[in-house]
Formats: structure tokens, sequence, C-alpha cells
């Protein structure tokens, strides 16, 4: 798929972001957590052994443990595109843990580096774990493309991402004037022919909603903010049309309010796809597979 030609998000600005966000990430991280958790509860019903796990756009590293405990002879490595993050996930080890740690799975592999650019070799990995990362690609096809690539075949790429109704209440009361307010987020059936176009098998997905709570319209912004999600549109307005706009986004959230909180949707695409035997060479040509005959006796 390609991005609509309205649509670009600021790539450095998102960098800078994160970066930011790095040391407050944690802290305003619910949504990401419960997401992973589901992620984790799907891995229950998939036979893999994998060698070699990639978390892709791993953040502070709060997926690791996780992983660790599943899949405990794996290799993990985390990439991310935001060095502040990665040192967070680094994070200062004592010695008494680094002790306690001992026998138990390797530390992880930390890369920074680019979804759509990875530096790892074809067929190195066995699994890519990427939690709420494909929502912050404009066009998530060359991304998925290079996750086909470093997969070994039979490979697993599982994943979550954010669909069109996310944060819908917001983007209703923020007017919608000399640029987008809250940016475009992918619909499920688009995600699907992506993965479909960068080669993957039998995807599977899903899409829930999930609804957060907050006190006030400045503590879900807040929120946003500490975590580096805010819009990052290239048509992003600048400013929101002086105090009548504030005024008058307030008024419109405040209409949705129930027992005392304003509630913002969420709306997760969860799902997985393989990496099957090629049919065809880079070239071109066809694949053909022959099976020994079995002997009469």
């Amino acid at each position: 798929m390609s991005a609509p030609a309205d649509f670009t998000l600021a790539r450095e600005l998102l960098v800078r972001r994160f970066g930011r966000a790095a040391a407050t990430y944690d802290e305003v991280a619910v949504l990401a957590r419960e997401v992973a958790r589901r992620m984790d509860e799907r891995l229950d019903y998939i036979r893999i052994e994998p060698k070699r796990i990639l978390d892709l756009g791993c953040g502070t590293g709060a997926d690791f443990g996780g992983l660790g405990r599943r899949y405990p002879k794996a290799m993990r490595i985390g990439a991310d595109f935001a060095l502040p993050m990665l040192d967070r996930a680094r994070g200062e080890r004592s010695l008494f843990g680094r002790l306690r740690s001992l026998g138990r799975n390797a530390p992880p592999s930390l890369v920074c580096a680019d979804a759509s650019a990875l530096p790892f070799a074809r067929a190195s990995l066995s699994l890519v774990w990427s939690n709420l990362l494909l929502n912050w690609l404009a066009d998530p096809l060359p991304a998925l493309r290079e996750m086909h690539r470093v997969l070994e075949t039979d490979g697993l790429l599982m994943f979550s991402s954010l669909g069109p109704d996310t944060l819908k209440e917001l983007r209703a009361a923020l007017p919608d004037t000399h640029g987008t307010r809250v940016h475009r987020f992918i619909d499920m059936h688009d995600l699907g022919d992506a993965l479909v176009a960068a080669g993957f098998s039998d995807p599977v997905m899903d899409m829930e909603v999930l609804t957060l709570t907050y006190a006030n319209l400045d503590e879900l912004l807040r929120d946003l903010r500490l975590s580096g999600s805010a819009n990052a549109s290239r048509a992003r307005p600048r400013g929101l049309s002086g105090k009548s706009g504030w005024a008058a986004a307030r008024n419109a959230l405040e209409a949705l309010r129930r027992d005392g909180r304003l509630p913002a949707t969420f709306e997760i695409v969860q799902g997985h796809a393989w990496k099957a035997q090629p049919k065809t060479t880079e070239d071109g040509r066809a694949v053909m597979q022959f099976q020994p005959r079995k002997l009469r006796g």
C-alpha cells in the first residue's frame, strides 16, 4: 500500500520526540503494556521455538522480560530509532543485579535502526515482535518487507498497531482546519493487504477497542506528550485558533464525560503472519520442490 499523497509523518520530529520521552515513557505506557500482555497471550496458541527474536520498536525494553520468560533459550535483540530509548532499555545494572542474572537469559543486544532499513542479514531471525510500531509509519509496506527479509522461512511476525478509531473523541472535538489535529491511523484491511504485498503468508488479524479514561483533557494531552505520541503529521496545524478553539474542544469533550471521567478510544489491531517457503527465486524463477518417493515393501 502507499500512503495518501496528503499524509506524511515528520520522521525527524518522531525521533526527537521519542528520544525526549525516554525518561517519562514508562510512567504513562499503560496502553502499550496492556497490548503487550494481549500479544503474549496469543503466543499461547502458536507453536514456535525461536532461536533469535527481534523486538522492533522496543522503546525502553519493557517487553524483553516477557519474551525472555517465554523463550528462555532464544537470543533477544532490541531495535529502536530513538537512541535515548535504547539507553533506557540498557539501564544501569548493579553488580548484585548482574550476579542474580547469571544462568538466566543473556541481556538483549540493542541496535539503533530504522524499521525500513534493518541492519540484519536475510533469514537471520526466527520471530519479529512489534508492539505499536506500525502506526508510526506513513506507509508500513517498506518496513514489512524488511521484516519479511530478515525472517527465516517459517519465521513469525507478531504485531500490533492502532486503527482509525483511535482517539476519535479528540479528533471530533478539535477543529480540523488548516491541517489534521489527530494523525491518520491505518485500517486493519489495508494492513492485511500490505502484509500480503510484503510476502507474508496466512495473516491472521483481529481488532478490539480499548477505552482509557481521564480526569480532563489536559491529563490526556500530558500522557500523549510524555509518551512521545503527539501528532507528527507534516500537515499538522500550529496552534489551536486561540482560546476559543481550546474552549470549544473542552466543551465538546465535556459532553462525553461519564462517571466523572473523559473517555479516550484506542482501536487495537493485533495479528501475526508467517514467512512461507518461497515460490520463486529473487530473479523470478519458480522454485520446485521434490519429495523422495516411498519404496513399497
